[in-house]
């Protein structure tokens, strides 16, 4: 019987709009849903790929399931552990990452790793190794005594991965993982992930790309306007078709509109 790592419960997210946000989202409403009552499960070992347009909610979920901002409704639970009970324990057994990461230009790969391993209660010589591993594996070892604002946005990346798994977390949570990316660091971190799941780790991640989907992930959650359309394995959520055809049929039996 597979074990589920993270179970979420009737999430849900509110966020009030600025004039100018009214105006942006093409709405006079004063709050904006980002998440209505989101539920799902992930399990050890896999991939777990939250799929959705844009706006869908997907980033708010996962900032929540990161302890970085506290659901309105609802919790969820990640080793076990309760995202609005006991943040810390969770913060201490996952790794997240965005694309939003900025890392502070004027220190250097080998430092803020080193600091990142400090701040995680790591000792010195577990950072070491980590950090021995890492670089390596990511071509990082030449670079390591670079200030990050003379790196390219590929190795900034690179950087910004290593530290984000610096402890060596149970559950890796990536937030468009290859969004700008060029091709070459994108391959490199789509197969870091394939490698984390044959590690027994558990990965969960947001995209719109349905190659990436395809290719990576074990099971899928289909979410629009912060709704969960369908979650299942991947096979059953293409039901013998493309993965982009279903998404687009469950997403027009919604009402939805393409523009």
């Amino acid at each position: 019987m597979k074990e589920e790592i993270v179970r979420a419960e009737g999430l849900r997210k509110t966020f009030s709009l600025s004039k100018k946000q009214q105006k942006i989202e093409k709405t006079h409403q004063a709050m904006k849903v980002a998440v209505d009552g989101l539920s799902f499960s992930a399990y050890r070992g896999e991939i777990y790929g939250l799929l959705g347009p844009n706006g869908a909610g997907k980033t708010t979920t996962l900032r929540m399931l990161s302890t970085l901002i506290r659901p309105d409704e609802g919790d969820a639970f990640l080793c076990g552990k309760s995202i609005v009970k006991e943040a810390q324990a969770v913060r201490d057994c996952i790794g997240f990452m965005t694309g939003e990461l900025k890392l502070e230009s004027f220190f250097t790969p080998d430092y803020l790793f080193d600091f990142f391993g400090m701040m995680h209660g790591m000792a010195k010589d577990a950072v070491a190794e980590r950090k021995r591993e890492l670089f390596h594996r990511f071509g990082i070892d030449r670079f390591a005594g670079v200030r990050v604002g003379d790196l390219s946005s590929g190795m900034k990346q690179k950087v910004s991965l290593v530290i984000s798994i610096v402890h060596d977390p149970e559950i890796v949570i990536f937030d468009e993982p290859t969004n700008g990316l060029d091709v070459l660091t994108a391959k490199v971190v789509t197969d870091f992930l394939a490698e984390l799941r044959g590690m027994g780790k558990s990965v969960i991640l947001s995209t719109h790309i349905f190659s990436l989907v395809e290719k990576l992930c074990d099971r899928v959650g289909v979410i629009v306007e912060g709704k969960m359309l369908r979650e299942g394995s991947l096979a059953e959520i293409m039901d013998g078709r493309s993965l982009e055809e279903r998404f687009f049929e469950l997403y027009l039996a919604t009402g939805g509109v393409l523009q």
